[in-house]
Protein backbone atom coordinates (compact mmCIF):
# COMPACT_ATOMS: atom_id res chain seq x y z
CA UNK A 1 0.00 0.00 0.00
CA UNK A 2 1.35 3.75 -0.86
CA UNK A 3 1.58 5.63 2.32
CA UNK A 4 1.85 9.44 1.33
CA UNK A 5 1.90 12.59 3.75
CA UNK A 6 -0.82 15.06 3.84
CA UNK A 7 0.22 18.32 5.14
CA UNK A 8 -2.28 20.23 7.92
CA UNK A 9 -3.45 22.55 4.87
CA UNK A 10 -4.30 19.86 3.19
CA UNK A 11 -6.30 18.37 6.21
CA UNK A 12 -8.09 21.59 6.90
CA UNK A 13 -8.93 21.54 3.23
CA UNK A 14 -10.00 18.01 2.79
CA UNK A 15 -12.23 19.04 6.18
CA UNK A 16 -13.60 21.87 4.97
CA UNK A 17 -15.00 20.15 1.91
CA UNK A 18 -16.43 17.62 3.90
CA UNK A 19 -18.13 20.44 5.84
CA UNK A 20 -19.25 21.92 2.38
CA UNK A 21 -20.52 19.08 1.37
CA UNK A 22 -22.59 17.97 4.78
CA UNK A 23 -24.03 21.63 4.93
CA UNK A 24 -25.19 21.36 1.21
CA UNK A 25 -26.83 18.00 1.52
CA UNK A 26 -28.30 20.01 5.04
CA UNK A 27 -29.40 22.57 3.40
CA UNK A 28 -31.23 20.02 0.34
CA UNK A 29 -32.79 18.36 3.28
CA UNK A 30 -34.13 21.00 5.12
CA UNK A 31 -36.20 22.24 1.87
CA UNK A 32 -33.57 24.57 -0.01
CA UNK A 33 -32.43 26.28 2.89
CA UNK A 34 -30.46 29.53 1.46
CA UNK A 35 -27.94 29.83 4.48
CA UNK A 36 -27.04 26.42 4.79
CA UNK A 37 -26.83 26.05 0.89
CA UNK A 38 -24.88 29.29 0.74
CA UNK A 39 -22.37 28.28 4.00
CA UNK A 40 -22.23 24.77 2.35
CA UNK A 41 -20.83 26.23 -0.78
CA UNK A 42 -18.29 28.77 0.75
CA UNK A 43 -16.81 25.97 2.70
CA UNK A 44 -16.62 23.63 -0.27
CA UNK A 45 -14.85 26.27 -2.31
CA UNK A 46 -12.54 27.35 0.41
CA UNK A 47 -11.55 23.62 1.32
CA UNK A 48 -11.16 22.75 -2.67
CA UNK A 49 -8.78 25.97 -2.53
CA UNK A 50 -6.70 25.19 0.48
CA UNK A 51 -7.01 21.04 -0.50
CA UNK A 52 -4.90 21.61 -3.93
CA UNK A 53 -3.49 25.52 -3.81
CA UNK A 54 -4.64 28.92 -4.44
CA UNK A 55 -2.89 28.84 -8.38
CA UNK A 56 -4.29 25.12 -8.84
CA UNK A 57 -7.61 26.38 -7.94
CA UNK A 58 -7.75 29.59 -10.30
CA UNK A 59 -5.91 27.34 -12.85
CA UNK A 60 -8.81 24.69 -12.58
CA UNK A 61 -11.98 27.37 -13.12
CA UNK A 62 -10.42 29.24 -15.65
CA UNK A 63 -9.36 26.43 -18.14
CA UNK A 64 -10.91 26.93 -21.49
CA UNK A 65 -12.74 23.90 -21.15
CA UNK A 66 -14.37 24.19 -17.86
CA UNK A 67 -15.95 27.86 -19.21
CA UNK A 68 -19.23 26.16 -19.06
CA UNK A 69 -18.90 24.35 -16.30
CA UNK A 70 -17.64 26.99 -13.99
CA UNK A 71 -19.76 29.87 -15.42
CA UNK A 72 -23.00 27.55 -14.51
CA UNK A 73 -21.33 26.80 -10.95
CA UNK A 74 -21.21 30.50 -9.56
CA UNK A 75 -24.23 31.87 -11.48
CA UNK A 76 -25.80 29.07 -9.02
CA UNK A 77 -23.82 30.20 -6.44
CA UNK A 78 -24.80 33.56 -6.86
CA UNK A 79 -28.32 32.27 -7.44
CA UNK A 80 -28.55 30.46 -4.07
CA UNK A 81 -27.53 34.00 -2.41
CA UNK A 82 -29.68 36.13 -3.52
CA UNK A 83 -32.49 33.63 -2.56
CA UNK A 84 -33.35 31.69 -5.14
CA UNK A 85 -32.29 28.11 -4.12
CA UNK A 86 -33.62 25.81 -6.10
CA UNK A 87 -32.54 27.52 -9.42
CA UNK A 88 -29.30 27.88 -8.15
CA UNK A 89 -28.73 24.43 -6.83
CA UNK A 90 -29.74 23.45 -10.17
CA UNK A 91 -27.25 25.22 -11.95
CA UNK A 92 -24.98 24.27 -9.44
CA UNK A 93 -25.10 20.52 -10.06
CA UNK A 94 -24.64 21.13 -13.51
CA UNK A 95 -21.57 22.79 -13.51
CA UNK A 96 -20.33 20.05 -10.83
CA UNK A 97 -20.92 17.47 -12.93
CA UNK A 98 -19.56 19.08 -16.35
CA UNK A 99 -16.59 20.47 -13.58
CA UNK A 100 -15.71 17.42 -12.21
CA UNK A 101 -16.66 15.37 -15.23
CA UNK A 102 -12.97 14.46 -16.13
CA UNK A 103 -12.85 12.64 -12.76
CA UNK A 104 -15.48 10.07 -12.44
CA UNK A 105 -13.25 7.76 -13.89
CA UNK A 106 -11.02 7.88 -11.02
CA UNK A 107 -13.82 8.10 -8.73
CA UNK A 108 -15.04 4.97 -10.43
CA UNK A 109 -11.45 2.46 -9.89
CA UNK A 110 -11.40 4.18 -6.37
CA UNK A 111 -14.91 2.92 -5.56
CA UNK A 112 -14.05 -0.30 -6.62
CA UNK A 113 -11.28 -0.88 -4.07
CA UNK A 114 -13.87 -0.28 -1.16
CA UNK A 115 -14.42 -3.77 0.07
CA UNK A 116 -18.81 -3.75 0.28
CA UNK A 117 -19.22 -0.90 -2.42
CA UNK A 118 -16.18 -2.46 -4.93
CA UNK A 119 -18.52 -6.07 -4.77
CA UNK A 120 -21.57 -4.24 -5.56
CA UNK A 121 -19.76 -2.05 -8.35
CA UNK A 122 -18.14 -4.96 -9.74
CA UNK A 123 -21.55 -7.07 -10.63
CA UNK A 124 -22.64 -7.33 -14.17
CA UNK A 125 -25.38 -5.43 -14.39
CA UNK A 126 -23.82 -2.32 -12.64
CA UNK A 127 -20.97 -2.60 -14.27
CA UNK A 128 -22.25 -2.63 -18.23
CA UNK A 129 -24.19 0.41 -16.79
CA UNK A 130 -21.27 2.12 -15.24
CA UNK A 131 -19.77 1.50 -18.55
CA UNK A 132 -21.93 3.04 -20.84
CA UNK A 133 -21.60 6.40 -18.92
CA UNK A 134 -19.99 9.15 -20.91
CA UNK A 135 -20.04 12.50 -19.55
Amino acid sequence: MVSFEMSDRKKIGLGLTGFGVFFSFLGIIFFFDKGLLAMGNILFISGVTLTIGLQSTMQFFIKRQNYKGTLSFFVGFFLVIIGWPIFGMILEAYGFIVLFSGFWPTLAVFIQRIPILGWLFQQPYIRSESDGIRI
